[in-house]
């Protein structure tokens, strides 16, 4: 057993368990990762396998994020290595019928970005199915690494991308503290021409809609730089 959590996630008022069970193969690494709910009425337990079942630290979160007063079920488990991604899906089982609320698969094909650098030390990050684009400066970044794209005028040697990596973490956020309603928050890493740089961070609280989750804030947040003399 990976972990394990109690609430009623099928709506009859008795908590139910929910469990991941997997085969640890080294330390906090298993496969065959695999979501076991427990009917707490009639102890009938209901099997969800999912495509991707191998990672690191499989765990669970119950929430309200359909906003239906009945708890749903978060299972995070990370793929390890440099890239820092993630393996998210989110379930209802109200009245013991399953339903996939998410799937992170399915999200990172639609929130795809070009990520351009452009002349005068600028990087476009850009959606045009989403009609959004953000502007990241980089000219704090020194003359070591600026050198390397822009000529001492600002303009850019040649065409330069950099990349919006997978979802890498999620987060529930409590938006109804009184009835305890969740959306989460989903993160993207941007990087330039190699996996180190990190210039940011796609940010999209996801809201369910009664149907789907949408994107509700889109943003972009940046990393700090130490302050210049001028402040």
């Amino acid at each position: 057993m990976l972990d394990m959590k109690q609430g009623d996630v099928n709506g009859d008022g008795i908590i139910d368990n929910v469990f991941l069970y997997g085969n640890k193969t080294d330390g906090i690494f298993a496969d065959n990762i695999t979501l076991i709910i427990q009917d707490g009425l009639s102890n009938q337990s209901t099997t969800v396998n999912f495509q991707n079942n191998a990672g690191y630290d499989a765990r669970l979160f119950l929430g309200d994020f359909s906003k239906d007063n009945v708890e749903d079920i978060l299972v995070s488990i990370d793929s390890g290595g440099s890239g820092g991604y993630g393996v998210f899906y989110i379930y209802s089982f109200k009245n013991n019928i399953l339903h996939e609320m998410f799937d992170y698969e399915k999200y990172n094909k639609e929130y795809k970005f070009n990520v351009n650098y452009e002349d005068f030390y600028k990087v476009s990050v850009g959606n045009p199915q989403l009609d959004v684009l953000f502007t990241i400066d980089i000219s704090h970044k020194g003359y070591d690494y600026l050198s390397q794209y822009y000529y001492d005028n600002g303009k850019l040697k040649q065409p330069i991308q950099g990349e919006v990596l997978a979802i890498g973490a999620l987060y529930p956020i409590v938006t109804n503290v009184q009835s305890m309603g969740y959306d989460f928050l989903a993160f993207q890493r941007i990087i330039g021409t190699t996996n180190s740089d990190t210039l940011g961070y796609v940010e999209n609280l996801m809201t369910w809609n009664g149907t789907q989750f949408t994107s509700s804030r889109l943003s972009v947040s940046i990393p700090g730089t130490r302050l210049i003399s001028l402040f």
